[in-house]
């Protein structure tokens, strides 16, 4: 017997080493366990969120920012958290009503009963149905400070929700203005190439025609690969704003969207409103200031149920039974009883004494309050912060944008007058290609000009809380 149960134990153990997980063996290796298989196997089946883009349509950002609202898993996830937290509102009223709860059991009992000088075998069959009733009488506010606890975190995470759908908003605007950016880039570095080749082309007819030299034509070579050196990387960089901007959709990266071009948008020159009252807006209305002040209301409930601890609760609990037995004793026949039994109580608990436990619980409590406002004056003060260089860049954005309007001007005319000039023998290659390396620069600066423009824009809108208030217009 001894030895059935030591192989047993032994049994027990190996099985135990056999399944159970295990640390790496070494720091020197990845770790890998047929697991990770199975892991990787699961994460395949896990349901994609993917949606399918029209290839012929052009979309606009109000468009865009709607199919990011209903497809990013980001607003999918807040959604959830937001309904897990009103299921816990809904946990926290159910302690006002009382609880039954109902138990069939069934038993049966056998054993030796000495009876004079014998034993007599006796078996006893035991049903029986319960009912229980329980409820709370009064407990000085502790059910309803968690009720208002759960309220209050109801109230922040439709806060984060809302947050969800403004960060997602703003990660739309800024993919689609890197896009477009990327887009104006192509086609300034397409220009470009196509004026030094211009240029490469003169330099090759003048050297035809014994008016140039071999040198100048090297250098308008060497300009015209370089241009096209410079729209290799534009257009790589095309593909990753492409890319970015379906991620922020909600999609794979490798879905093509078409977009709306940027020569199509309307770029504004100014803003109505001045940065104080951009800053009041800002504080007024952003959810995620909105959330923290939420806190505030949790933690005063929180207060609320550890006050509560220091009284007394009364509970009321009534049990009806209904019982079903049959004995049966060795040489007599089978006996039975049937009856309804049952209790009714009332309990007051009332903790006297604990160790300075419910003192520590309520100056924690307070503490939590003390410092969800403290954390709200640090937001306000960084909202603040955020609002105020918002605005700033967006005054910067609109006089680079005037800049650059009057610096593409000049370099156009500057690159056609040296060219002319070129073509007569008045210039000589160099001021050629100085002109058209400048006037390059032009093409680039005002797209990003104009792109900054409209991101400026949307960064402050971000910043404001704008875009998810009642009425106001998408983007």
């Amino acid at each position: 017997m001894l030895a059935r149960a030591t192989i047993l134990l032994f049994l027990l153990m190996v099985a135990d080493r056999a399944f159970a997980q295990r640390a790496p063996a070494s720091p020197d290796h990845p770790w890998h366990e047929p697991d990770e298989r199975k892991i990787g196997e699961e994460a395949k089946r896990v349901r994609s969120i993917g949606f399918a883009i029209d290839p012929s349509k052009t979309y606009s950002l109000p468009e865009l920012v709607d199919l990011a609202e209903s497809h990013n898993p980001e607003t999918r996830l807040a959604w959830e958290r937001a309904r897990a937290q009103a299921a816990d509102l809904g946990i926290a009223r159910s302690e006002l009503y009382p609880t039954l709860t109902a138990a069939a059991l069934s038993e049966t009992q056998r054993s030796q009963i000495l009876f004079g000088a014998n034993f007599v075998r006796q078996t006893v069959q035991d049903f029986e149905v319960n009912l229980v009733l329980n409820y709370t009488v009064f407990d000085f506010g502790a059910r309803a400070g968690r009720i208002d606890a759960a309220k209050a975190e109801v109230l922040a995470a439709n806060f984060t929700f809302n947050d969800a759908h403004r960060i997602v908003i703003y990660q739309v605007q800024q993919a689609y203005y890197n896009l477009l950016n990327a887009i104006g880039q192509e086609d300034a570095a397409r220009a470009s190439l196509a004026n030094a080749k211009a240029v490469q082309q003169a330099a090759e007819d003048r050297l035809a025609n014994g008016l140039s030299t071999l040198p100048d034509v090297l250098e308008a070579r060497s300009a015209t690969a370089q241009a096209d050196y410079n729209l290799q990387a534009v257009l790589g960089q095309e593909e990753i704003a492409r890319g970015d901007l379906a991620t922020a959709l909600g999609n794979t990266a490798n879905i093509a969207i078409n977009v709306q071009p940027l020569d199509q948008l309307t770029i504004p020159d100014s803003i109505d409103e001045s940065v104080d009252q951009a800053i009041d807006r800002a504080l007024r209305q952003r959810p995620d200031l909105m959330q923290q002040v939420a806190q505030i209301r949790t933690a005063n409930a929180n207060v609320k149920v550890a006050r509560a601890a220091y009284y007394p609760a009364l509970t009321f609990s009534m049990g009806p039974a209904a019982d079903d037995l049959y004995g049966l004793q060795q040489q007599n026949p089978w006996a039975h009883t049937a009856g309804l039994n049952g209790a009714v109580g009332f309990n007051l608990r009332w903790t006297v004494f604990d160790g300075g436990a419910r003192k520590n619980r309520v100056a924690r409590a307070q503490a939590d309050v003390r410092a969800a406002e403290a954390q709200v004056n640090a937001s306000r003060d960084e909202i603040t912060n955020q609002v105020w260089a918002a605005y700033s860049n967006l005054n910067t954005a609109f006089r680079q944008r005037e800049s650059a309007i009057a610096l593409l001007q000049a370099a156009t005319q500057s690159y056609q007058a040296a060219l002319e000039s070129y073509n007569y023998g008045l210039r000589n290659l160099l001021d050629v290609t100085s002109a058209q390396q400048t006037l390059a620069q032009a093409r680039s600066s005002d797209v990003l000009a104009r792109t900054q423009v409209l991101a400026s824009l949307a960064d402050l809108t971000f910043r404001m809380g704008d875009l998810i208030q009642p009425g106001r217009t998408k983007p």
